[in-house]
């Protein structure tokens, strides 16, 4: 069996029009005719599901946003100029393309796997083990949902408008300079992600120890690592993850390299580390600022709205969708077909964490949303059909 490893080449054009406009839903399955995207939330104003789950984006567009990422931090040495960019950089995505023979009567042919994301810098073996020990349906091979999976990931957990003010709605100067101070300290104290060869001190390579960052390496037949999320011992001359600024002493499964808040598995393996826990980007983002509700961006500024729940919003943004009107006092919009009866429940379903919320109205307590799902309009919605101000 062969194997190769590639970058893909990448190019700069314009950015589609409307932001993947016409894009299908992934959600409605053919209800909704194609992606019209709202003027300031992250949402289709068709069906009102995400821009995430029309996943609009490109190979270019993601690599351009990875590019962004990286770029000033010590990890630029994964992203390249772009001829003709005019200083923009891209990321080096590097892709992995497997090749099996197939025997047959006739003449033989090759049975050929190519995956949109390979960790970079490992042996053929740790390469294949490490995409076999991924649950199928997130292996990245290209044109199949494990594919849609990771670029759904990218969106979701490094969104566009949390590294570039110039993605965000009506940002003020004074807002767009504290951003800009804000990316520029994560990227120095917070962003890691996996390099194909990491430096060793001379104590480290007397001990034979793997390398950082993010690195992936064979785990010491002898040594006795456990896996600091499962406690597990480290399969020998098993694919393993490190975080530099966690430590070598600590490491991680691939399976368990995993954001601390949402559980998702950290994509490209990029991590966020703060108070000692590994997270995505999303998630560290919104334990050093607020997150708007409404548009899903961050709040760069202290003159914002806190709803009784606890939710963030811009202040223009604490709006009924319908109508626009301020959910400061109840909401004049009547979507429900009839009023609840006091203990009745309406059920909500999020299309992300497939969670049921009750409805306020009633007798039973609502059912909290976590940190993974409470930044969507979604929660907006449930409010507005049941008739009931997000202020207490």
């Amino acid at each position: 069996m062969d194997l190769s490893t590639g970058m893909q080449k990448m190019s700069v054009g314009q950015q589609p029009v409307g932001r993947g406009r016409g894009v299908a839903c992934l959600t409605c399955k053919g209800i909704c005719s194609g992606f019209q995207p709202h003027s300031w939330r992250k949402a289709c104003v068709l069906c009102k599901c995400s821009q995430e789950d029309h996943a609009p984006s490109s190979d270019s567009e993601d690599d351009r946003k990875m590019g962004r990422l990286l770029t000033d931090s010590r990890y630029a040495h994964l992203t390249t100029k772009v001829k003709g960019g005019d200083g923009l950089r891209v990321y080096k995505r590097n892709r992995m393309i497997i090749t099996h023979p197939v025997v047959s009567r006739k003449d033989p042919t090759f049975n050929t796997i190519t995956y949109d994301w390979a960790p970079p810098g490992l042996t053929q073996k740790l390469a294949i083990l490490y995409m076999e020990l991924l649950p199928e349906e997130k292996r990245p091979v290209t044109g199949t949902e494990g594919a849609l999976y990771r670029r759904r990931q990218l969106m979701r957990q490094l969104p566009v408008y949390d590294q570039d003010a110039a993605q965000c709605h009506r940002m003020s100067e004074a807002e767009a300079t504290a951003m800009t101070l804000f990316v520029k300290s994560y990227k120095q104290e917070a962003l890691g992600v996996g390099e194909k060869n990491g430096k060793k001190s001379s104590e480290e390579q007397q001990e034979s120890r793997p390398t950082a960052n993010g690195t992936l390496g064979d785990c010491c037949k002898k040594s006795p690592y456990h896996c600091d999320r499962c406690g597990d011992l480290a399969a020998e001359d098993g694919p393993v993850v490190y975080a530099e600024q966690a430590g070598y002493e600590r490491l991680w499964h691939p399976t368990c390299f995993v954001c601390a808040e949402c559980g998702e598995a950290l994509v490209d393996l990029v991590y966020f580390w703060k108070d000692g826990v590994l997270l995505c980007g999303r998630h560290y983002c919104q334990r050093g600022r607020p997150r708007c509700a409404g548009c899903d961006e961050l709040i760069f500024t202290e003159d914002y709205q806190r709803g009784a729940d606890g939710l963030a919003w811009h202040k223009d943004h604490f709006c009924c969708w319908e109508c626009g009107q301020s959910l400061s006092t109840q909401c004049s919009c009547n979507l429900a077909k009839s009023p609840l009866k006091r203990g009745q429940r309406r059920p909500f379903k999020d299309h992300y964490c497939k969670a049921v919320v009750h409805c306020p109205v009633s007798d039973e307590i609502p059912q909290a949303l976590d940190s993974h799902s409470s930044t969507l309009p979604f929660y907006l919605r449930l409010m507005v059909l049941c008739d009931f101000p997000l202020m207490g």
